[in-house]
């Protein structure tokens, strides 16, 4: 779901790192995507550095090798590139001393991964101290919730769309996958994320004016559309 939202953003050429035995099943969803098997570590860190954007944690687990993983990618980013850290790979981070990438980095937590990160109870987290924890961490901070919160810098952005309807397991798999999508295509990190979650609630909420569920792959489907429609708005600032 997460190279989906990556590929219908946009995001052109996308490589998933995964076991091989997830390349027949990735295929037959995804033709568009290619498969890269990460047990050759060896072979990823020569891949690594030409990525324009690295996406990790969507799937990725908490053992050894999910370790080693998130390792490999914060030490191997580079300054050129945009790092997204979502899912497993908030949760690993914040339980050991991972080398910070050399890179513009995006959290992608939920309240309970932010918790991790933060190693704070989500009732002592008001904006001022998210913000705080987002400038130690020198990251762009995508807080999911029902009004997702984003913190960029000195700037706090709430999202005003988004719908029960939304709640339902890999949706934000799919952000995670449009925020990396669009992150190798606009100059600036913060447009990009902000488009991304922007868009991402707009879609479901939309969707779920005729459906009492909205699924995580038929928001991605979306996702072509929208970004069509929106790019051609005279007031896109983008």
């Amino acid at each position: 779901m997460a190279a989906q939202g990556a590929i219908y953003s946009g995001a052109g050429l996308v490589t998933v790192a995964t076991h091989p035995v997830n390349r027949s099943a990735l295929h037959a969803r995804l033709p568009e995507a290619m498969c890269l098997d990460y047990n050759d570590t060896d072979y990823l860190v020569e891949m690594l550095p030409q990525f324009d954007t690295i996406l990790i944690g969507p799937g990725l687990g908490v053992d050894k090798m999910a370790q080693q993983l998130l390792s490999l990618v914060c030490e191997h980013a580079h300054k050129d590139q945009r790092v997204v850290i979502d899912g497993d790979g908030i949760t690993l981070y914040a339980s050991q001393d991972f080398q910070k990438p050399n890179a513009a980095l995006v959290f992608t937590p939920h309240r309970k991964e932010w918790e991790r990160l933060t190693h704070m109870e989500t009732e002592n987290l008001d904006d001022i101290t998210n913000q705080d924890f987002a400038t130690e961490l020198d990251a762009i901070v995508v807080l999911k919730d029902h009004r997702t919160r984003v913190y960029i810098g000195e700037d706090i952005w709430q999202n005003i769309y988004g719908t029960p309807a939304m709640a339902t397991g890999g949706m934000g798999d799919t952000l995670a996958g449009m925020i990396a999508g669009l992150l190798g295509q606009l100059e600036k990190p913060k447009h990009a994320v902000l488009t991304a979650v922007f868009l991402h609630s707009y879609i479901g909420e939309t969707l779920a004016k005729k459906k009492y569920v909205v699924l995580p792959t038929e928001v991605a489907e979306q996702i072509p559309y929208y970004l069509k429609k929106f790019s051609e708005t005279d007031d896109n600032p983008y």
